[in-house]
């Protein structure tokens, strides 16, 4: 279960004052960490809060006190309103001639197979026995076809991170893309040799500095390239829109967490059409981030529809589909797909304002979502949708880059187009610890130790990205030869990451 939740996640539901933030903050970390409440628990008990402060004021529970400032706050005429969004956690009203709640649930809930659909898994030696079981779960879902399990794979939240389900061709589950909609990873290679930050370290980390922004506060001021936001899709849908000048704002920033801007140096072991780069050490820029709040709040929404919409058993309750022939479907899709082009244009921003910094065009990009879901066809030629929550599409010829950590290599890498894998490779080396463990077991002392062996230097960051939170690389990708070919190896140098104290505040599920 996630130990955090981040103020975004929060703000999704209504106009709370900005002097209550941090109450809200402490209490639902709370809840969540000492008396482990899921999640979506806490977001339903605020929200039900919000809707009737004067209820939970004159009651005894865990909001009493925040409820009462509320209540205040609407005698004064300042009511919290709840946002659409909030509206979607507030529990179905019941009729009064309604049979029995529990009676109406179990009558309308789909069912479990009794048997999963077998699946294959790639590095099994790898990966911990709860994101097993989560594949297990999501391989008896009534609409499950097929999928694969990588070799980076852990528990995460509904579909383990490192999973890839196959479903009907109608159903979209959006808590098996994530709530981080197109996640992505982007490489530049500029024709600059690998010592290249050797000979300019302080270029390089102003270049860092002054184009990246980390975190929720995250916003730019100045945009190399906007017209992302001429897009039509910004105005399909009442969310969409009222989502769009955040996501401007947004625009060429990171998350916190595991996301970070960096500069490394890629060898290219041997010449490579696909690749198109001569064999040698080059000069690169890393980033890995995903549609930040755009694709968080959506990822939310529609989750809570779905929810609503298909009622599963407890275990597999964050797996609920969305029915692609309906509205919700829709407005679904075409929201993740705009935060996938969302996405690429954060990247991109970021990629060209460093570029331009340095005053280098890079020769070769190489980019790829890993947080995503696509409609593609089976061997058999069954149509399905795909959905790959921390998984690198693989395909034939597909150009991809699995990543490591912030000392460990990442690598360039060509798909084999694997039929039983769908297709699909690890996104990274995948987590040993939970983030909670991390920073209770590792120590500053032994991150700044590892840094110096590895002769990386470090922006930010914190505990719960140390390099030894994080599985083997290298025996990760030895896990899943069948399924890539390396093409290239990325040594990280000069690393940027949120600072530690906006990462803490806000929390990741992987």
């Amino acid at each position: 279960m996630e130990t955090t939740i981040s103020l975004e996640e929060i703000l999704v539901l209504g106009n709370i004052p900005e002097n209550l933030h941090g109450v809200f903050m402490r209490i639902a970390n709370g809840l969540i960490q000492k008396a482990e409440y899921p999640k979506e628990k806490v977001l339903r008990l605020f929200a039900e809060m919000l809707a009737n402060p004067k209820k939970f004021a004159n009651s005894k529970n865990k909001v009493t006190n925040l409820a009462k400032e509320l209540y205040l706050l609407q005698k004064q005429g300042n009511k919290v309103e709840l946002s659409e969004e909030g509206k979607t956690y507030m529990p179905e009203e019941i009729p009064h001639f309604a049979i029995d709640k529990k009676e109406k649930q179990k009558e309308g809930m789909f069912q479990l197979a009794t048997a999963s659909i077998p699946y294959k898994i790639y590095g099994a030696e790898h990966i911990e026995e709860g994101a097993i079981a989560q594949m297990e779960t999501a391989m008896s879902l009534p609409v499950a076809v097929a999928g694969a399990l990588m070799p980076d794979a852990h528990q995460g939240y509904g579909l383990p991170i490192g999973g890839v389900l196959a479903t009907t061709a109608n159903t979209v589950i959006p808590y098996a893309v994530g709530v981080d909609i197109a996640c992505r990873m982007c490489l530049s290679v500029f024709d600059l040799p690998g010592d290249f930050f050797k000979r300019q370290p302080g270029l390089l980390k102003k270049a860092l500095v002054e184009n990246t922004k980390f975190g929720m506060g995250g916003e730019t001021a100045h945009k190399f390239d906007e017209t992302i936001m001429d897009k039509a899709e910004w105005q399909a849908t009442k969310i969409i829109r009222d989502l769009k000048d955040k996501a401007y704002r947004q625009l060429g920033t990171s998350g916190t967490g595991n996301h970070f801007v960096e500069w490394g140096i890629v060898e290219v072991f041997a010449e490579d059409d696909l690749l198109g780069i001569l064999k040698g050490e080059y000069l690169a820029l890393l980033s890995h981030s995903g549609s930040r709040g755009f694709g968080g709040a959506v990822a939310n929404y529609y989750s809570q529809i779905a929810r609503q919409k298909t009622k599963l058993p407890k275990e597999a309750a964050h797996l609920a589909w969305l029915d692609m022939n309906t509205e919700e479907g829709q407005e679904y899709w075409i929201a993740m797909n705009l935060a996938g082009d969302y996405a690429s244009a954060n990247h991109h921003e970021i990629h060209k304002k460093i570029a331009k910094m340095i005053g280098e065009k890079p020769i070769k990009m190489v980019e790829n979502h890993h947080n995503f879901a696509w409609k593609e066809v089976l061997a058999d030629g069954t149509e399905v949708i795909v959905h790959r929550k921390g998984a690198t599409p693989a395909g034939r010829n597909d150009l991809g880059i699995i990543p490591g950590s912030m000392t460990d290599p990442g690598f360039v890498v060509r798909g084999k187009g694997e039929a039983e894998a769908l297709n699909s490779a690890s996104h990274g080396a995948g987590r040993l610890m939970s983030r909670k463990k991390a920073l209770s077991s590792v120590t500053n002392s032994a991150l700044k130790k590892v840094l110096a062996e590895k002769n990386v230097y470090l922006i930010g960051g914190d505990l719960d990205e140390a390099p030894m939170v994080y599985k083997n690389i290298e025996a990760v990708i030895a896990s899943q030869t069948e399924l890539v070919d390396v093409l290239a190896k990325f040594t990280p140098k000069i690393v940027r990451m949120a600072d530690a104290q906006t990462t803490r505040k806000e929390g990741r599920e992987d």
